[in-house]
Formats: structure tokens, sequence, C-alpha cells
């Protein structure tokens, strides 16, 4: 059948249209706002692929391409494999999708431990950026358990409003340094050993796999005043592992770390946390448990200075209003 000569002007707009978009690589991806209405929030898309069939074949010279004080979102998609470099999302470089193939299958691999600043595999200082399916490694203790214990961070987050999914990171001390900034979690899996999750992050992991792979210390927050806004929120977590395990020291004075209707095995020491160089201060430590469930989740004979936070103090730490008072969540793309 003939169509009209309007709708066969109409297909070829179309068809142009549609195949430069694929040439350009750009996509329209959808957000859900603050109202019911669903709007579409345009992006460009980055290829990495080990084998070159991509834009480029290393992440960090993909971030390199980005113009300095971006101000449209950019998605970098990083194709299967282990990438053995170390990589780093400046200050000036807002706005990332960071996207793997699950974090299984896609890695990012780096073996430092000079220093805490030093090591880190990755590194995002920017703000607004998002991370998915991708895992994070600092194998100089991880893979090798031969080399002496020694800070050695996996990832080091310091931008704000920043969101990871479904990601992994793999140390054994320090490994994730959730320095600053407000951060999600949902469904990681963070593994290590001592001080694992540290920093003085606005923070709530959710959904997440803490997997202890000797004994130590889950986390270190480093809240340094009453009055900062910051701290460690773990909601619905399961804490699992082989060795016996503390939830947390201070490493500064008024730290603050909350396990919320988390999963605990029983490899959770009876005594739950640890005063570490603060002792006679534990007043100024906010180490709270409520609703958590398992072996390790008794309470009986945690130290006596543990928290019992207020259903006010529950419910402000726990709401995502904690880190998302912004809606800026929502109105990254999805």
């Amino acid at each position: 059948m003939l169509l009209p000569r309007c709708s066969c002007l109409y297909f070829a707009l179309w068809l142009c249209s549609f195949q430069l978009g694929f040439a350009n690589e750009n996509f329209l991806k959808y957000v859900k706002g603050s109202n019911p209405h669903r709007k579409t929030l345009p992006y460009r898309t980055l290829l990495i692929d080990k084998s070159g069939h991509g834009n480029f074949s290393s992440i960090q010279s993909a971030i390199d391409s980005i113009p300095s004080d971006n101000k449209n979102w950019v998605c970098i998609h990083v194709r299967a494999g282990t990438y053995r470099e170390k990589v780093k999302i400046p200050y000036n470089k807002p706005y990332i999708i960071l996207r793997g193939e699950g974090k299984r299958r896609t890695k990012i691999v780096w073996d430092d431990h000079f220093s805490t600043a030093q090591s880190p595999t990755f590194v995002s200082l920017a703000d607004n950026i998002v991370v998915r399916s991708i895992n994070f490694v600092n194998s100089y203790n991880f893979l090798h358990d031969n080399n002496p214990r020694l800070p050695a961070v996996a990832a080091m987050i310091t931008g704000d409003k920043t969101a990871f999914y479904q990601c992994g990171f793999a140390g054994v001390q320090d490994t994730l340094w959730d320095e600053a900034g407000r951060h999600y979690f949902k469904r990681c899996t963070i593994q290590g050993a001592v001080d694992f999750i540290f920093g003085s992050g606005q923070s709530i992991y959710e959904g997440c796999s803490i997997q202890v792979l000797e004994g130590g210390f889950i986390t270190a927050q480093g809240r340094t005043n009453p009055s900062d806004a910051n701290g460690f929120v773990f909601k619905g977590c399961n804490v699992f592992g082989k060795s016996s395990v503390y939830l947390g020291r201070p490493w500064r004075g008024d730290s603050r770390v909350l396990f919320y209707k988390s999963n605990f095995s029983n490899i959770v020491d009876p005594e739950g946390w640890n005063a570490w160089n603060f002792v006679g201060h534990e007043n100024q430590i906010t180490f709270a448990e409520y609703g958590n469930f398992g072996p390790g989740a008794e309470i009986s004979k945690r130290v006596s200075w543990a928290n019992k936070l207020s259903p006010q103090s529950l419910e402000e730490l726990t709401s995502m209003s904690f880190i998302n008072a912004e809606n800026w969540i929502e109105k990254q793309p999805v």
C-alpha cells in the first residue's frame, strides 16, 4: 500500500533522527521527579571496552574526556571485564554515571598501600555521581594474604549527592572510605576486617551485605562535633563472615553509627562496640541498635554505654530525609 506523501516525509524524518540518535549515542532516560508525572532526562553514553570495540579502552580516559565543570549527565558504560587501573573522578566533573555490567562481571582492581590517601583504587571527589554494578577492589591484602596488614582503600568517596547501587567494595583494612558528603548505598557488598567502613560521610546503607573476612571492626565513623549532621545508618543489612567482629569503634570523638533492622550472624562480639581511644568519653559517642535479628543481635551483654535512641531520633536517622532532604536521589537518572 502506498503511503501519503506527508506520511512518508514523517517516516523519513523519524528514521533519520533515530539513526542520528544512535550515532551520537544520545539517549533519553526516565527519572522520577517530585511529581507523579515522569520526565525525560537526556544524557550521552561513552562505551568502555577493553578489546577496543568501544569509545575508550580505559575508564580513566573516558572520565578525562568529559569537560571540566560539566553540567549535563554523561553515562560511562563499562563492559564486563577486569580493569587494572586507578580511577579518579575529580572535583570539577560532576554529573557522571558509572555503569558496569554486574559486580561479579565488571571489576576495577589496583594494588596500593603507600598511605590511606594514596591507596584508593577508586576516588570520587565530584558531586552528583551515580555508580551501578561495579566491584572496586584493592588487591594488596584482599588477594595477597602474605603481605603485611596495612591500610589499603578500595574506594574513597568525598563528593556530595553520590549513590551506589549493587556495587562491591573489596579489601581488608580501610576498604571503603566514606569520607564526606551525603551518600546512598543500595544492595552493595562491602568486604573487610579492620575499620572497613570508615570516614565522616552522612550515609545510609540499605539492604547491603557486610562480609567480615577476619576479626576486627566494621565501622570507624569520624563525626567530630555533636552538631555535625553526619553518621552511618545501616538499614536492613546482612552482617556475616568468618571471625568475631565489633560493630564499630570511634575514629573521632562524636562518632555516630546505627544498625537498624539488620540480620546479625553469630560473628558479632557480644559487647558489640569498642570505645578504642575514647575510653572515659563514651557519653559523646552514639552507637545504637534497633530491631536487629539473628544470633548476633542479642543485646544483653552489650557495653553499658551503647545508646538507646528515642523514637524521634530513630525516625530522623532512618528516614531517607536524613540524606535526601532535597530529593536529589529522585532527580538522578535511573
